[in-house]
């Protein structure tokens, strides 16, 4: 019996496989299409994902960089430029790879791991009972499973199998035109690497542009054919009928500057348009043994770029849990809080996609809430504060006792022990539970749980905390309290205490 099947190979259900393989459990991956799409979908990873992708060993081979993560000076949020020089903490990461890059990456990370990825497979149907999922295929194959996860994006056939509602709205009545463009050279800026309108002006790259007739966007990519965006509100609805043509997108853009801009097509690359957009959330993420995640779960406005910061930090919280459930040491509840603690996140990136989008619309009176939001956004703490939700930084669980890291990401230590330096990026790579241990005091209470939790211990630059519980995903369980908190700690996320206690790794 396969232990978790997971249907759908996009980002989010490859990273959940990595997961669950990295946890030593076997899924199995469905992809309905017989070979990657290649299709233009995302064109980066914006916030906290960027952290948890360096804790997999994944930021180089992603961007080829060694180094860290560094976080990015600015950004843009509603059409707005964040300065984010001006936080002494700035929690937003950006790595700019397109989408397919991503998962070619996470196809290959998935392979090394052992995972079975089955291309030209859809799921039709499926039954389940207290102790397994019946799955039907469309070759009129059954497969039998003890999870099944449905991370087959926003039309989710799962999702919908399960009958679980996906109440939200759809909105109608903007109009969204995309395609990879070549621009006159000149009208480049050679400086800024944005553009140059006669009759309106530059047009800075890689920055939402709102005038009073619609939003612009050009992001002139490195190493990759750049893309010109526009979004309107039309009088009159426009449908999908038709294909776009490179004439429409010409049209739009002279519409919303108010001067024509020469383009021509780069490539086969994208033409694209878009005439409604989805804010749904489903209403449930688990039923009985099926579960949703990524855009299956959720779907909201691209605008800022929040969805894979969700999705992928969504599967790292469940993979922990359904591989802890399918070895049996989960305590009773665990595999719960999946949706008890991400629903909320999905909720707060509702609600910032949504005041995006409201800040970005026409109309005087939308001028007039812009120009009070610039006064705010000269404010470090309002900055701050839409800098934290924009990646993730803000998201707290719900911990016991409650103490200012348990329930947040674990801030960026390193390690100094007996062999020298290492940052927990490099102590994460397993996806084990750890305890970092600058006392060495810890080291016995955690004894009868180290066949699930490595013990690490040295002095820890980078918290003022003299031992912290990490969970698999990146999440502080426990902070340097004492032994029976500690105790509590480990019960609550990773069982009872095994049998035969004392077994396990310790991790200089």
């Amino acid at each position: 019996m396969i232990d978790v099947l997971i249907a759908g190979a996009g980002p989010n259900g490859l990273m959940l496989a990595c997961e669950l393989a990295l946890a030593g459990v076997h899924p199995v991956v469905l992809e309905r299409h017989h070979t990657p799409t290649g299709e233009p979908r995302a064109n980066g990873l914006v916030g906290q994902v960027v952290r948890l992708l360096d804790r997999r060993g994944l930021y180089t081979r992603l961007t080829g960089d060694s180094n860290p993560p560094a976080p990015l000076p600015s950004f843009t949020f509603g059409a707005f430029p964040l300065d984010l020089t001006m936080l002494a903490d700035n929690p937003h990461y950006v790595i700019g790879v397109p989408q397919a890059r991503l998962e070619a990456t996470l196809a290959a990370r998935a392979t090394e791991l052992g995972v079975d990825i089955r291309r030209g497979h859809r799921v039709t149907g499926f039954h389940q009972d207290e102790d397994q999922v019946n799955v039907n295929l469309s070759d009129g194959t059954e497969l039998s499973c003890r999870f099944l996860v449905g991370a087959d994006g926003g039309h989710s056939t799962v999702r919908r199998l399960a009958d679980i509602g996906f109440p939200g709205v759809t909105e109608d009545r903007s109009v969204s035109r995309t395609a990879t463009v070549t621009v006159p050279a000149s009208h480049l800026d050679p400086d800024t690497g944005g553009l140059l309108i006669p009759g309106y002006g530059r047009l800075t790259p890689f920055q939402h542009t709102r005038t009073p007739h619609g939003l612009i966007t050009w992001a002139p990519f490195p190493g990759r054919p750049a893309i010109l965006s526009t979004k309107e509100w039309p009088d009159t609805p426009v449908t999908d009928d038709t294909p776009m043509d490179l004439a429409e997108l010409r049209a739009s853009a002279a519409r919303v500057l108010g001067a024509d801009l020469p383009l021509a097509l780069d490539g086969p690359g994208l033409l694209r348009r878009l005439t409604s957009g989805n804010t749904r959330i489903a209403d449930r993420y688990r039923s009985g043994r099926v579960l949703l995640a990524g855009d299956a779960a959720h779907v909201h406005p691209a605008i800022g770029g929040p969805g894979l910061n969700l999705g992928l930090q969504d599967v790292a919280n469940l993979g922990w849990k359904l591989a802890a459930t399918v070895h049996g040491w989960a305590p009773d509840g665990l595999l719960d809080t999946y949706e008890t603690e991400r629903r909320p996140v999905a909720e707060r990136v509702v609600m910032s996609t949504q005041a995006q989008s409201a800040l970005i619309g026409p109309g005087d009176e939308i001028t007039g809430l812009r120009q009070l939001f610039a006064e705010l956004l000269r404010k470090p703490e309002v900055t701050g504060h839409i800098a934290a939700l924009m990646s993730g930084a803000d998201v707290s669980y719900p911990a016991e006792p409650a103490d200012p890291l348990a329930g947040r990401t674990a801030p960026d230590v390193i390690v100094h022990g007996e062999h020298g330096p290492v940052r927990l990026a490099e102590l994460t790579r397993t996806a084990r539970p750890l305890l970092l241990d600058s006392t060495a005091t810890f080291a016995e209470t955690a004894a009868p749980w180290r066949d699930r939790v490595d013990v690490v211990t040295g002095k820890l630059e980078g918290t003022t905390a003299s031992a912290l519980l990490v969970r698999p995903d990146g999440f502080v369980a426990w902070s340097a309290g004492d032994a029976a908190t500690l105790r509590s700690a480990l019960t609550r996320f990773f069982g009872g205490p095994a049998a035969g206690a004392g077994q396990g790794r310790n991790r200089p």
